[in-house]
């Protein structure tokens, strides 16, 4: 990948759940594996995973220590290489300033989601990270999607993934190959 290095977040918190209360939602280990093979795939810098509970923080790490030492690390290397990307974080502020005391600049913020109003076309975003020195962080809620105050915060927003029916309820971990191979594809 050519150009800033984009990383990518995928935040249990803050996020909504079906009656647009802001919750911590859970971990789930497909979300671990598959994001993680699919920045791979794609090229990005990294993938965090975002949650305030530390229980959760201690599974994604348990997930994760299998796939990268012993038993797991021998019998699956491609996977061990995929989640050599990730990075467990218990808040939005933490990823950004690992970011910024990485690269010397804050990050710019891209948010996703189903309900999201654009303000960046895909083809628009591909042509600002061409020759872009500034990180780019693509944010991904879980639950019911980011809360307002993320996607307020950031500095561009991606149109949702949609298809030709009303139905509009993909699983996080398929949007954000849908959206990486817009961004990334050949």
């Amino acid at each position: 990948m050519n150009g800033a290095p984009v990383a990518v977040a995928l935040l249990h918190y803050p996020v909504y759940d079906r009656n647009h209360r802001t919750v911590v939602s859970a971990i789930t280990n497909l979300d671990l594996h598959d994001i993680a093979r699919a920045a791979r795939t794609f090229g990005l810098s990294r993938y965090y995973v975002v949650t305030p509970a530390g229980e959760q923080q201690r599974l994604a790490g348990q997930i994760i220590g299998h796939w990268q030492e012993g038993y797991g690390a021998t019998y699956n290397p491609k996977r061990k290489s995929a989640l050599e990307l990730v990075r467990v974080k218990g808040s939005l502020a933490e990823v950004v300033g690992e970011l910024e005391s990485e690269y010397g600049m804050a990050p710019c913020l891209v948010a996703t989601g189903a309900a999201a109003e654009a303000t960046v076309t895909y083809a628009g975003f591909r042509n600002q990270l061409r020759g872009a020195t500034r990180p780019h962080l693509l944010l991904f809620g879980t639950g019911w999607g980011l809360a307002d105050e993320v996607t307020a915060a950031a500095d561009l927003v991606l149109p949702p993934v949609k298809g030709p029916t009303g139905y509009n309820h993909l699983s996080v971990r398929s949007a954000v190959a849908i959206i990486l191979d817009r961004l990334f594809g050949e």
